[in-house]
């Protein structure tokens, strides 16, 4: 008999995986979906791996397949062990991260009375379980669900429990139905001879039947079935004129699949040739595919171009070679903002076989572009962090655009990858080469290239068709002295001059701010209180467009209060500035401008970033203000002039990367401006312009700061010389998380001293930095080292505990 290895999707899994014996006369394959028996209940599983060796305990049987064709090729079963194993993180929700959108469902339990219940049975039942048995008894079977609404949540679970024990209820479950399916489309088609078809028609005429005859000779000039909704537009008949057709037999309809395609809203875009490449592209592309021929061990480049070099370029050129070699390639880019116009860019030079997959589709069309990827029918997928696990079969070649980026590490969920690293691993089970690219690496991916482990590839300067043109003039303003100036606006005089020159001369102008909203908080002038959220312990931030204030943590939400809630004041002050209120200075400031605004709040409906981008594309607005969301890839040729409102945003958090972040972050807003052949000017609005990473983003030298910011990491054992590990305790009471995050300190401390390990070191336990969240206040360890993923997996972690490696933030 054959045994298999099977993670199961329930919460009681964990990080293991069970044994289970495969029935005879079922064929089973590794990374089968496959129904099994868990407990009472029939749950869903992946095969990890099949042996003949029986296993020492005793096993139940596979209860059937889900899916006759495997969902998980080999690599990925290998890759969802080490993101579990590695990021210590559930192992079917490691597994799920590769299973088709929609493929998780989720169980629904029943009562029902039990078949031999007496009414004399019920004399002695607490007051709780009669209730509860009174509703199951009406309905005949409820749902779980149904009955925690009824009675309450915790009382509902305690007396169906108690009933179950006792033999008077039924327990069953039941799994939800399918979240999404292929898409089926009525068709229609003659279903009589061509020869027959003209007699039809005037017979029908004869009989008056206009419309049916409209339809069929519609139909019968197609050379193929035509979509109901094609022919109802064509000839304006309806569902009856259809169904008369039928019944008389002169068509057919057909149900047959339709993709949902989401590239569907987008414009045709035209095919593109490869373009000239300068000497230091064509080096960097001969040094990938070089490495893309000889196969073997993945080559991992470490791609450094400063804004505006032609990194996207040397990517389609290496993506062509290895679609030509009979391999594929997946792009990842941070931001699902930036993915239009990759999208574009890829699609004009791999027409019809470029695929998308991100969280704004619906989820049919992930589902469909999911399929569509696993038939090997794309080249190329793109999409951010999430698109690493797109099953493209003969990977050849991944491309990380913007490496750097933060948004690439998943924060809020088990497994908390990153996808750089997933796709360094990934690269390495599929003999894959990958390609990260920024003209702001991250500091620990620079590191790596200098010593070796990474091939570094640099390209120094632009590349801008016939003219060229430098990297934009940076101007730094203090901002203290444009106060001692008399200045208050938010603009500088630089700024505001700027502005209006570029205006003038029909260029564009991006303001650049990296907070939500109109003020960022709202203060009693009288009393000081500060407005903050019930849940969070962060200040509420006032939206102009709504007329309400808002929690940027959990979305809480309270109307403006006339007065202060403390002292009954009307001294009601808005202060600070977010995009929405800069949108609004700007307008003023600059009335004959037309202005767009970019951030999250501005594109919550679908497609709203790729029309707040043709828009601006188009030259439908002269200013775009936005967010973090427009200081990234964007090529946009007639944007002169940069205006950074205010740098100084992340530089003071408390963390060690706030240097690199502010770094990177207005390097790449500085990298939007001149990209055409008008050339381009950059202002910097800044309290802190001696700051080292001001100015160097300021000087368009990464060296500058990656020596000083590489001697400050190297002095304090940070990343990349020591990893970290961050653990959080979450509890609704402030002094009992404490209490719990002490004790997990002298545990991990002991485990330290008995294994005798010197090189990890513990820091806290401390508050977070957003120490109340959601209601929860949260205390923070941190451990310092290596081998903290298998350190910690030795160590039973309670409930209420999260594991973050290698936290790209400690905020």
């Amino acid at each position: 008999m054959e045994y298999a290895e099977v993670s199961v999707n329930s919460p009681a899994a964990r990080r293991l995986a069970f044994s289970y014996a495969v029935p005879p006369g079922l064929d089973i394959e590794v990374g089968q979906a496959v129904w099994v028996p868990f407990g009472e209940r029939k749950l869903q599983g992946v095969v990890l791996s099949l042996s003949g060796t029986p296993p020492d305990i005793e096993t139940r049987e596979i209860a059937g397949l889900i899916e006759r064709r495997p969902l998980l090729s080999p690599h990925q079963v290998s890759l969802a062990r080490w993101l579990s194993e590695y990021y210590l993180s559930p192992f079917f929700e490691a597994v799920a991260l590769m299973l088709p959108p929609g493929f998780k469902r989720s169980l629904t339990t029943y009562l029902s009375a039990s078949p031999s219940l007496q009414e004399s049975d019920l004399s002695s039942l607490p007051q709780e379980q009669k209730q509860a048995l009174d509703l199951i008894r009406a309905r005949g079977r409820v749902s779980l669900r149904e009955l925690e609404k009824a009675l309450g949540k915790k009382q509902a679970q305690l007396a169906s429990s108690q009933l179950v024990r006792r033999g008077l209820a039924v327990r069953d479950y039941e799994l939800a139905a399918a979240r999404v399916k292929p898409r089926l489309e009525p068709h229609l088609s003659p279903a009589i001879a061509p020869h027959e078809i003209e007699r039809a028609i005037d017979e029908l005429r004869k009989k008056r039947a206009g419309k049916q005859a409209a339809l069929l000779s519609f139909i019968a000039r197609q050379s193929y079935p035509v979509p109901w909704a094609e022919a109802r537009s064509a000839v304006g008949g309806t569902k009856a004129t259809a169904d008369a057709l039928v019944s008389k037999g002169l068509i057919k309809v057909e149900q047959i699949e339709v993709r949902r395609d989401p590239l569907s809203r987008q414009a045709a875009t035209p095919p593109s040739a490869p373009l000239t490449l300068t000497a230091t592209q064509k080096s960097a592309l001969e040094r990938i595919t070089s490495a893309l021929r000889a196969g073997g061990k993945p080559g991992v480049f470490l791609l450094h171009g400063v804004t505006g070099s032609g990194k996207t370029e040397v990517y389609l050129q290496a993506l062509a070679q290895a679609v030509g070699w009979g391999k594929k390639g997946i792009v990842l880019v941070p931001e699902i903002s930036l993915t239009p116009q990759t999208i574009e860019r890829f699609s004009a030079r791999f027409p019809h076989r470029v695929a998308v997959l991100h969280s704004k589709l619906s989820l049919g069309e992930q589902f469909d572009e999911w399929q569509r990827i696993r038939n090997g029918e794309c080249d190329v997928v793109i999409g951010p962090r999430s698109a690493v696990f797109a099953p493209q079969p003969d990977l050849g070649l991944i491309i990380i655009d913007e490496e750097h980026e933060w948004s690439y590490k998943q924060p809020d969920r088990a497994p908390r990858y990153h996808a750089r690293d997933v796709a360094l691993k990934l690269a390495e089970l599929a003999g894959a080469t990958v390609v990260l690219g920024s003209a702001t690496p991250d500091v620990e991916s620079f590191y790596h290239a200098q010593r070796g482990d990474y091939h570094l590839l640099q390209l120094p300067e632009r590349v801008v068709p016939n003219e060229g043109s430098p990297l934009p003039q940076v101007e730094v303003v203090d901002m203290r002295k444009e106060l001692k100036a008399g200045n208050r606006s938010i603009f500088s005089r630089a700024l505001s001059q700027a502005t209006t020159e570029a205006i003038a001369n029909r260029e564009q102008v991006m303001l650049f701010l990296n907070r939500r909203g109109g003020a960022t908080f709202v203060q009693c002038r009288n009393c000081g209180y500060v407005l903050r959220c019930r849940r969070c312990e962060v200040v509420l931030t006032y939206h102009l467009d709504e007329d309400v204030l808002a929690c940027h943590q959990c979305n809480y939400r309270s109307p403006v209060p006339q007065v202060c809630p403390r002292c009954s004041s009307r001294r009601i002050k808005f202060l600070g500035t977010g995009t929405q209120k800069l949108a609004q200075l700007a307008q003023e400031s600059f009335p004959g401008a037309k202005l767009l605004r970019w951030d999250s709040d501005a594109t919550r409906e679908k497609d709203a970033h790729l029309k707040i981008l043709n828009r601006f594309r188009n030259h439908e607005a002269d200013i775009l203000v936005g967010t973090q969301m427009i200081a990234k890839g964007l090529d946009l040729p007639l944007v002169t002039l940069v205006g950074v409102v205010n740098a100084d945003t992340s530089l003071n958090l408390p963390d060690f990367r706030a240097g690199e972040r502010t770094f990177q972050l207005l390097s790449q807003v500085l990298g939007r401006a001149g990209r055409g052949s008008l050339g381009g000017r950059v202002v910097i609005q800044t309290y802190f312009p001696e700051n080292y990473a001001i100015q160097a983003a300021a000087r368009h030298d990464y060296a500058l700061f990656y020596q000083q910011e590489i001697d400050y990491r190297r002095q304090f054992a940070n990343p990349p010389f020591r990893k970290l590990a961050c653990l959080t305790y979450h509890h609704t009471n402030d002094t009992l998380g404490q209490r719990e995050a002490e004790r997990m300190k002298q545990r991990l401390t002991e485990e330290i001293d008995s294994q005798g390990l010197d090189n990890i070191s513990l820091i806290g336990p401390a508050p977070a930095f957003i120490h109340r969240l959601r209601g929860r206040f949260r205390w923070q360890l941190i451990l310092r080292g290596s081998g903290l993923s298998s350190f910690l997996a030795a160590i039973p972690i309670p409930p209420g505990w999260t594991i973050d490696i290698d936290p790209v933030g400690l905020t």
